[in-house]
């Protein structure tokens, strides 16, 4: 065997088995995104079934709760009531969306027929939205403040506790 090789192949190999190993039974839910204390960034996505566009901009001022999602996906299935239970339960002073990720507008529509919603959901042909927000995976859920700086993010499914922790933090840290 070629000693250069074998010495280019350790080269590689031997950190990603460093990264590995000094990560393994890491909680995904502690891996925080770069972009919490920063702006959202900026979308403007139709909801399912069409309307008018909605925008990050309009609808500065309150809290908003972002939870990127799709019909195939288990974990989405089961945050689901919890998400629109909230939402309702919160009225006005908090703003739910719903982003498709990866998903077909007929999907989707037949799922909230069935499953029920009480917050816009918006498609984002071609996971633009989706990328801009680091999204890696469904379910993923950014809590924004009034100003429209992303204060906390929550990998999996929520529960209502996670969501009132991380929702206290977009209302500026009052419960």
């Amino acid at each position: 065997m070629n000693r250069k090789v074998l010495l280019a192949g350790l080269a590689v190999v031997l950190p990603l088995i460093a990264v590995l190993l000094a990560n393994i039974g890491r909680d995904p839910h502690s891996i925080e995104s770069p972009l919490v204390g920063r702006p959202a960034p900026p979308f403007s996505l139709v909801p399912v079934g069409g309307g008018e566009p909605v925008t990050l901009l309009g609808l500065r001022g309150k809290p908003i709760v972002i939870n990127f999602w799709a019909t195939w996906c288990g974990p989405c299935f089961q945050e689901h009531p919890v998400l629109v239970s909230s939402a309702r339960s919160l009225g006005d002073g908090v703003q739910f969306l719903g982003v498709v990720y990866d998903d077909d507008e007929a999907n989707v529509r037949e799922y909230l027929r069935r499953q029920g919603s009480s917050y816009p959901t918006l498609l984002d042909p071609g996971g633009q939205t989706a990328i801009a927000y680091g999204v890696y995976g469904v379910p993923e859920t950014y809590f924004i403040d009034g100003e429209g700086k992303i204060v906390a993010k929550y990998v999996g499914p929520l529960n209502v506790a996670d969501l009132m922790e991380r929702l206290r933090l977009a209302r500026g840290g009052t419960s």
